[in-house]
């Protein structure tokens, strides 16, 4: 008899649980239906700014299989249909065909659930004018590119966290004037403040103006539906295109309303195999599920295609006949500005005080190269570390080439609870052209150390 498998969302997560089933179990044994409401499938959401700025030529170029290529393979791909509910009593999937019109309804034996995550849209007056973007699929995308088509010159970004500043960005290298509203007191709230403050001087010394302590009221539109400001407590920004970087939240709706348990997080609840507990043959992945946080110890919800496909092959396998897991996450990002890379891993101040622990800092500044080699660029180092244990709990680095890459360094020392004074005894390389001899990330750790020994 042949199992029938719907796959919710056609991307990352999605698609590669799909791909992964197909390799393990034939047509004949496995029939595969993946619906997503949009026009691509496995694509890099991550690409969209550079695509925007006109780094990567084409969105072509951040698809990694279409649809034509999933079809070959015996994955029943429907795009432009939307799922509006599941029936888990009848084991069905209602979905809407958004160009033809009409509804479905498709069987399953197997359910897996990569709806993803939705862009934080508040309830502004004007928030659904023209030329207002939320970035977070190709569609969007797309939308953003065809309103800078049209022209104008002046584009304001509502939120500094990665997808804003990357945007930010990209606005500025197509010429556009470039506001950022920023309601904390720094961008990039995903580091301290002190951290996020470099990453403001960087974005000002590239001609974009960034506003903190800003409060947005609701945006302004002309006679023909067009965006034309955004109203903040203090004044009004003008603007031809406004970009929400607000931030996303899991696009667990859908299952939340068919009675599939949902965390305290907002995303669907999986146990290590991404099974959803007490519902036989449901499985989820990606931005609409929450994950454990190995250095809290809390359930979270981190929205990035790491992730995703990590946890997209591992329900895959399983649906496959095989085994495998997927044990949780550290909290590792990477982003730029311009020239200035950021990179993150663990708990921040913030995130180490709401979890609990007791915590030392140490911060340090110091070359990418050695300081004779030609193009040596400096960087800062921050770590944070247990009171007592010295255990490391999280890093953040902001510097120019050559930074962001080693909070990897950071992230496995982070995933085997290593302390500082362990880490700084980590045989790295050294080359002139490549790090001092002693690496940054072993200068930070030597003087989290001495702060433990002396705190």
């Amino acid at each position: 008899m042949t199992e029938r498998l719907v796959v919710i969302g056609a991307d990352a997560a999605g698609m590669s649980a799909a791909s992964q089933a197909r390799r393990a179990r034939d047509q004949g044994d496995l029939r595969i239906v993946a619906f997503d409401r949009g026009r691509h499938t496995s694509y890099s959401a991550c690409g969209i700014p550079y695509w925007i700025g006109g780094q990567v030529a084409s969105a072509d170029n951040l698809v990694a299989r279409t649809p034509e290529a999933h079809r070959e393979r015996g994955i029943d791909v429907r795009l432009r249909h939307e799922v509006l509910g599941i029936d888990l009593d009848r084991r069905e999937v209602v979905a809407r065909d958004l160009d033809g019109g009409g509804e479905l309804r498709e069987g399953f034996e197997q359910l897996m659930i990569a709806a993803g995550a939705m862009p934080v849209r508040p309830d502004w007056t004007g928030v659904d004018a023209r030329g207002v973007h939320g970035v977070q699929t190709l569609d969007d995308g797309e939308d953003v590119h065809d309103t800078l088509d049209r022209g104008g010159r002046r584009a304001v970004v509502i939120g500094g966290g990665y997808i804003g500043v990357e945007l930010a960005e990209s606005m500025v290298r197509r010429g556009l004037s470039v506001t950022m509203l920023e309601k904390a007191d720094q961008p990039m709230s995903s580091l301290d403040p002190d951290m996020g403050a470099l990453v403001r001087k960087a974005m000002c010394g590239v001609g974009i103006e960034v506003r903190t302590g800003v409060s947005v009221r609701g945006i302004e539109a002309g006679g023909d539906g067009w965006v034309r400001a955004v109203a903040t407590d203090d004044d009004t920004v003008p603007a031809d295109v406004v970009v929400l970087g607000l931030g996303t939240r899991p696009n667990s709706g859908l299952a939340r309303d068919a009675g599939l348990p949902v965390g305290r997080s907002g995303g669907i609840v999986t146990d290590r195999r991404m099974r959803v507990p007490g519902h036989d043959g449901v499985w989820a992945g990606g931005d609409c599920v929450e994950t454990l946080h190995l250095v809290s110890g809390l359930p979270v919800s981190i929205p990035l295609g790491t992730h995703a496909n990590k946890q997209g092959r591992v329900a895959g396998i399983n649906l496959g006949g095989g085994y495998a897991t997927f044990p949780g996450v550290v909290g590792t990002a990477m982003s730029k500005v311009c020239d200035l890379e950021i990179a993150r891993t663990g708990l921040t101040e913030k995130e180490a005080e709401a979890s609990g622990f007791a915590f030392v800092t140490a911060t340090i500044e110091s070359d990418a190269r050695a300081g004779y080699y030609p193009g040596a660029e400096g960087m800062t180092v921050k770590l944070l570390a247990e009171r007592g244990t010295g255990r490391l709990l999280g890093g953040q680095i902001v510097g120019r080439e050559g930074a962001a890459k080693r909070v990897d360094v950071l992230a496995v020392a982070l995933w085997n609870r290593m302390t500082v004074e362990e880490m700084t005894a980590l045989d790295l390389g050294y080359a002139p052209p490549f790090s001092p001899v002693w690496d940054p990330v072993l200068v930070a750790a030597r003087k989290a150390a001495e702060v433990c020994r002396n705190g």
